[in-house]
This record gives structure tokens, sequence and C-alpha cells, in this order.
């Protein structure tokens, strides 16, 4: 409220006069998708607690590869996993050159497998494609997830055995091509339709048929969380140095009408993502912590600060 008198003028400041500067406010960062004020200051590029992140593409799934290395560029993100289809959508040649030129690692490349696919030669040729790409783009693990029940089928042993006939015709191509597959166990919830393979004990009585360097597993905190034997399968799999990559995101409810994109942010659930990478390091894993989230609120949000809130919920939940 003013306090001149009646008809005053203000004085006006003399050229050379020190004027009072009002500081800028800089706005609180906010969470995607809460919406709620970011708890922790984003990490800087450069920031040694972002030395292990990397972003997989489905995080960001309406961004190109291009859009996604630069996100990955702008906010020191020194990891990426890519999926196949935009890498398709691009190209494998200049796919390869771009991510040579950024100076990301690659840390997977998503997804192959489906081999309890009726048709197994076509199944093992769209996998052989995959091997393929995998070791142009210099991803050092194939993410391999093993396919659910065909129609009319229930025998769910013998379609796990199926599988895992034809996997044995893939692991010599891969080997012979520098391409670790790494199998994923999914959450039982997905067993019928996605992967017979639902625990990570199961995907390490697979992995181990075959030479620890040609196929490890894929440690997915959203699909293992539940699991009471978890921990002694992550020791398992680290003893015999079969841990191929530590997958990051969270377990939310409600689970939505599609539960596959039931993945939340790291925080926003129930899982221990970060008991479970204190696990996976002492078992002796020191690779790239991958975060991978679908999510259909995540994906249509701002690609920026959705890497953001990664990258904050990295050194606040992970860590």
């Amino acid at each position: 409220m003013s306090t001149l008198p009646d008809g005053a003028e203000a004085p006006v400041p003399q050229e050379g006069a020190p004027t009072t500067t009002v500081p800028a406010v800089v706005p609180t960062a906010v969470d995607v998708p809460s919406g709620l004020p970011a708890a922790v200051p984003t990490p800087e590029p450069g920031d040694p607690r972002l030395a292990r992140l990397s972003l997989n593409q489905a995080t960001v799934k309406y961004w190109s590869l291009t859009q996604a290395v630069d996100g990955c560029l702008r906010a020191g993100v020194p990891a990426i996993g890519v999926w196949r289809e935009p890498v398709a959508e691009m190209g494998l040649a200049q796919a390869a050159r771009l991510l040579r030129r950024s100076g990301l690692r690659v840390s997977s490349h998503c997804r192959a497998g489906f081999l309890t696919a009726p048709d197994r030669a076509s199944a093992l040729e769209d996998n052989r494609r995959a091997v393929d790409e995998a070791a142009e783009l210099g991803a050092p693990c194939l993410v391999m997830v093993l396919g659910g029940m065909p129609e009319g089928e229930r025998d769910l042993v013998g379609i796990r055995e199926r599988a895992a006939d034809a996997l044995a015709e893939l692991v010599p191509y891969a080997a012979e091509r520098g391409v670790r597959l790494a199998l994923e166990a999914l959450h039982p919830m997905f067993c019928a339709d996605r992967a017979v393979l639902s625990t990570l004990g199961q995907a390490l009585d697979l992995a181990e048929r075959f030479d620890a360097a040609a196929v490890g597993v894929v440690v997915d905190a959203y699909h293992v969380w539940w699991d009471p034997q978890v921990w002694e399968q992550i020791a398992r799999a680290g003893a015999g140095g079969r841990i191929a990559s530590f997958q990051a995101c969270d377990w939310e409810l409600p689970i939505p009408a599609d539960a596959l994109l039931g993945r939340g942010m790291v925080g926003d659930g129930h899982a221990d993502v970060g008991a479970l990478r204190r696990a996976v390091d002492a078992a002796g894993y020191d690779g790239d912590i991958e975060v991978e989230i679908f999510n259909k609120r995540v994906w249509e949000a701002d690609g920026d600060d959705v890497i953001a809130t990664v990258a904050r919920r990295h050194v606040q939940h992970v860590l």
C-alpha cells in the first residue's frame, strides 16, 4: 500500500542511483506424472550419481530415437536402451551411426524372443535379425521375452521346453556375433500371453543350460519384486555371472485395463527398488541401471520432464 500524500508523485530514480532488485523466482520442479513438487533437486549433467543411469527408450515411447538421444545428452544421462521398432524406423545403419556419434552407451537392445510361437522357423528368423541389430548397435545384450502360450494349448511345461529347444538353436548364432541373450522373467499375470518364464529362478534354470557369456538374465524390478525367493535367486545369478541387465521401475495400483501399462516411476509404487539394486550390486553387477516404464501418463508428458523425474527418482530411491 502506498504511503505517499494525496496528489504526491513517487520520486523518479536519478541516473546512476542504486535500485532495488527483486530476485527471480525459480519454479520448483514438478515430478511426472504425479504433478507433485520434486522432493530433491534435479542432478546436473556430469553429476557422478548419474554415472550408471540408462534411459530405456520405452520410457519416452512417443519420441524418435534422435529425440531420445538428444534428451539423454541434455540431461546428462550417459546410456540408453534402444528398441527395435524406432531403430527400424530410422534404419539400422543410420541408428548405429547416431549412437556412436552421441557417445552414449547402449545398455540393451529390446526386444526379441517369443519363441513359443507355432511357426518356429519364422520366430528364429526374426530373432536372428534382432541379434544382427544388437551387434550393429553395439548393445551388450539382447533382451529376450520368451513368449506366452499359443491359442488352445495348456501344456505349460511342454511349451517352455519347446521354447528352450528353439533358444538352443539361436544361442550359437548370437555367440558368434558377440551378442549375449538376456532372458527376462515376467510377472505371472503375463504367463499366458507374453512369458512362460515367471520367476527369476525359472529364467536361471534355462540360462544355466548355456555358457554364461552367451545367456544371462534380466533382473526387472517390476516383474520380480514380489517373489519371496528373489534375494537368493539374485545371489545365484551373481555367483554364476548371469546378471546381464538391471531394470528399474515401480509397481503401481490400481492395475490398468492394459496390465502392461502398470509400471510407475520409482517411488510411486510398492516395490523396494533400492533394495533390489543393492542386492544386484552385492551379487557383483556393476552395469547400467536402466529405467523402463510403460505408462500412458508418462508417455503423454513432456519428454524432458520425464527424464528429469527419472534422474531425481534415481538419486532419491535407487542409489
